[in-house]
Order: C-alpha cells, then structure tokens, then sequence
C-alpha cells in the first residue's frame, strides 16, 4: 500500500505545483512548466504501485485526480485527470503486457505515454505548442531515465549475485 499511497499524494503534488508554479518562457518564445521534472517520476511510481497492487492501480489514480480537483482547482484537474488517464492507460498496458524486466517497462511504458501525457495536457491547459510538448516530454523522460538506470542496476546486481 505504500506505493500506491505514495502515487496518490504525488499525483495530487504535482497537480497543485502545476497550479501554483508558473511556467517559465523560454527564448524563442516556447513555453515550459518546470514542474514537468517531477512528473516522470509519477509515472515510475504508478509502475511501483502496479507492482504491488495490481490493476488496483487504476482506482489510485482515479483517487489522486478527484483529489487534485479540490487541491488544484478544476481546470488543472481536469486537464491533469484526462492527460492521466490517457498517459497512464498507455503506461499501464506497456507496463502491464511487455512481460520485459521491471527496469526495461519502466523505460518503455515512460516513453510511449510521457509524450501523449504532455501532448493532452499542454492542450487542455492552453500551452500546446510543439516546441513545448518536446521539452514537457524531455523533462518527464529525464525522471524516468535516471530510475531506469538505476533499477537495471540493482537487477544486474541482483542477477550476479544469484548467479
């Protein structure tokens, strides 16, 4: 339960942090809201919370994006509730289905959903724009990076010493 209670609370953190954190203009006009770091990282822990509860995971999420609706406000909520539910649907299955090692459906249900996660909810919140969604999904990726790395080697180091 610790997972999935932890994935509730960081779903509901960075949705207030997108609400009071403004995003910072970039040169060239682009826009970036920095709390998109911190994302990835949600996206690791619903993958730790799957881990330990299963397909409950979903009603995790669900719980976190009522909450956000309250902590918030509901135009961040919404957007983060819809950009949750479509990027971490695709996390899910990628998660769920590649049967890979934990660190590899790390990286690889980050990638297919951290780039339709920032696509939604850049959109819903009036920010859409290409050069953003790039640097949105870069930044979540970086998270999720730095875990893959160090998951796969703790399981490289695990295998050596099983071996």
């Amino acid at each position: 339960m610790f997972y999935a209670a932890l994935y509730v609370t960081c779903v509901v953190l960075v949705n207030w942090l997108f609400a009071v954190v403004p995003p910072i203009v970039l040169p060239g006009g682009e826009v970036w809201p920095p709390v998109s770091l911190a994302v990835g990282l949600v996206f690791v822990i619903r993958d730790y919370a799957q881990r330990a509860i299963g397909h409950k995971v979903l009603l995790a999420m669900l719980v976190g994006a009522g909450i956000s609706y309250f902590m918030a406000g509901p135009e961040i909520a919404f957007a983060s509730m819809a950009a949750f539910m479509v990027g971490e649907m695709l996390d899910w299955a990628m998660y769920t289905y590649t049967g890979r090692p934990f660190s590899q459906r790390i990286l690889l249900s980050s990638l297919v959903s951290t780039p339709v996660d920032s696509a939604v909810f850049l959109f819903l919140i009036g920010l859409a724009g290409w050069g953003t969604i790039v640097i949105m999904t870069a930044s979540k990726l970086a998270g999720a990076l730095i875990v893959f790395f160090l998951v796969r080697r703790r399981e490289r180091e695990s295998m050596v010493t099983a071996g």
